[in-house]
């Protein structure tokens, strides 16, 4: 399960993958037609490994359940304080 950034949409993206985390970021950042696309600039933010990818699916959908910036920042700031 991950959390991506943008900037210029001032929006977080929360996700989950079965692949390598690197090359579904770089999946992200290219030109294709979702929310994601034509931005390219998605930074991670946050990442939890799961043993499966249906405990990584209902910890992505915990986290879409809150519709709350301010927890998924609180979650951020947990593993990266900001100085």
């Amino acid at each position: 399960m991950y959390i991506l950034f943008s900037i210029s949409r001032d929006a977080f993206y929360v996700g989950h993958t079965g692949d390598n985390l690197k090359e579904r970021i770089h999946k992200h950042n290219t030109d294709h037609e979702e929310f994601t696309g034509h931005i390219g600039e998605w930074m991670l933010m946050h990442y939890e490994i799961f043993k499966t990818k249906t405990d990584a699916m209902n910890r992505e959908k915990q986290i879409k359940k809150w519709k709350s910036r301010r927890l998924i920042e609180k979650l951020i700031s947990i593993e990266q304080p900001r100085y």
